[in-house]
């Protein structure tokens, strides 16, 4: 089965839950689908096509896919809101995307970061979800990551795997400034998120973390280059550079920074992440070597120690709330 591990889909329950919002973040509608509001980032659209799951399944066609897991994007900032508004949204968004058509779509759960109950662990993925998304900015220092334990020991002792996102720019110390570009936070706030808590999991996560597997998005900003960088200056440049537990998804790169981190790490530790609808998706041929790997070989020891077949929401069991 050919895999994408990175898409997010917003369903209608969520889509409706940020609408009925008055601060960021929320969405307001627009002439052809919403709006997005959110702290720190320029105002942008969000297309009625890039909400219709049937379009989605068809353009999984269109790139050679078998299924796309999708995640609420943490770069909204609802994972960072006051459990009180966080909740309803979570709720919102696990119903939609439990709803989806399990042959073509699996998703990742998602839980409130401000006060994290790991009790809400073992019922999401009883309910089938593939694992845990978490912000980056939830994870950003060593402090952060200890903080964050007891929720990730829960995942570990589950067998399910952690996913790290770019969390909200407004709280990754990079404010936007006047005038700056739509694409300013992807360039700057975004990778040195990840940049931190690459470093910051690799410290105080991966020691205390023996078995979590853990899936960075975006090439992690590009944090496994650094590891020369980090010996230099006394890090534990080793443990980044053989980590079988460790996965890399390749959304919004291309060839010549796969190819770099490729010989960084290696080929065992990517797999194929496309960030739709955020960027266009680029898939690698999958008659290829290092295309079976991304998309099949890898996704399936990420997804599962022991089978290869990721976890799938099936639409009932226990609520998250």
């Amino acid at each position: 089965m050919r895999i994408d591990v990175h898409q997010h889909l917003l369903s209608q329950p969520l889509l409706a839950a940020l609408e009925r919002r008055g601060a960021v973040p929320f969405l307001s509608r627009s002439a052809d689908g919403w709006t997005y509001h959110l702290a720190g980032e320029p105002d942008s659209a969000l297309p009625a096509a890039d909400a219709d799951a049937r379009r989605r399944a068809a353009l999984l066609d269109d790139d050679g896919v078998d299924r796309a897991l999708v995640l609420l994007s943490s770069a909204l900032g609802i994972e960072h809101l006051p459990a009180e508004q966080a909740q309803p949204l979570l709720d919102a968004w696990h119903a939609g995307a439990a709803a989806l058509p399990s042959e073509r779509f699996g998703a990742w759960a998602a839980i409130a970061v401000e006060q994290p109950d790991p009790a809400l662990v073992a019922p999401l993925l009883g309910r089938g979800f593939a694992g845990l998304s978490l912000p980056a900015t939830a994870l950003a220092t060593p402090a952060a990551v200890e903080r964050l334990g007891p929720l990730l020991e829960r995942l570990q002792e589950a067998g399910a795997p952690l996913f790290v996102h770019p969390g909200p720019v407004a709280l990754s110390g990079d404010p936007q400034a006047a005038g700056a570009p739509s694409w300013w936070p992807g360039m700057t706030g975004y990778v040195a998120q990840m940049n931190a808590a690459w470093h910051a999991f690799l410290h105080a996560g991966r020691p205390a973390l023996p078995r979590l597997r853990v899936l960075w998005a975006m090439l992690a900003g590009l944090a496994p280059l650094q590891l020369e960088r980090l010996a230099a200056r006394g890090g534990p440049a080793a443990r980044g550079a053989d980590d079988p537990l460790t996965f890399y998804d390749t959304s919004s790169y291309g060839p010549q920074a796969i190819a770099a981190v490729l010989r960084a790490i290696g080929p065992d530790q990517l797999v194929h992440g496309s960030d739709r609808p955020v960027v266009g998706a680029v898939v690698p041929p999958a008659d290829t070597a290092l295309g079976h790997a991304l998309l099949r070989v890898n996704p399936a020891r990420l997804l599962s120690p022991t089978t290869t077949e990721p976890r799938v929401p099936t639409g009932s069991g226990p609520s998250a709330s």
